[in-house]
């Protein structure tokens, strides 16, 4: 079972990660955030595509699930904390901070 001080210590182990308050939770990124902690530690919003969301939610649907709305379609995933192992949590997090690096895609070309 991961917990608040296992996300702290392994977002902060991604290079550039820095974290600050966003609303009620805290904020992780590198070019853009990629993850957000609740306030009480008990779960994790992380950036997939829809495509690893997709696959994550089948793959174990107790520890993850698509935020119901737009950002939710694209592609952010609430994960539980409590089902899942600190290795699980690192892979996730390692996921979502590959989308972290990517600058945001210019509506104009």
């Amino acid at each position: 079972m991961a917990d608040k001080a296992d996300v702290l210590r392994a977002a902060h182990a991604l290079e550039g990660t820095t974290s600050a308050p966003h609303f009620d939770r805290l904020a992780f990124k590198v070019v853009r955030t990629y993850a957000t902690l609740a306030a009480d530690g008990l779960s994790i919003n992380l950036k997939f595509t829809p495509d690893e969301q997709e696959f994550k939610c089948l793959l174990a649907p107790e520890a993850f699930s698509a935020i119901p709305n737009g950002w939710g379609r694209q592609g952010w995933t609430t994960a539980s904390l409590e089902k899942l192992n600190e290795d699980e949590l690192r892979a996730a997090l390692t996921m979502a901070w590959e989308h972290g690096r990517e600058k945001k895609r210019s509506a104009k070309r």
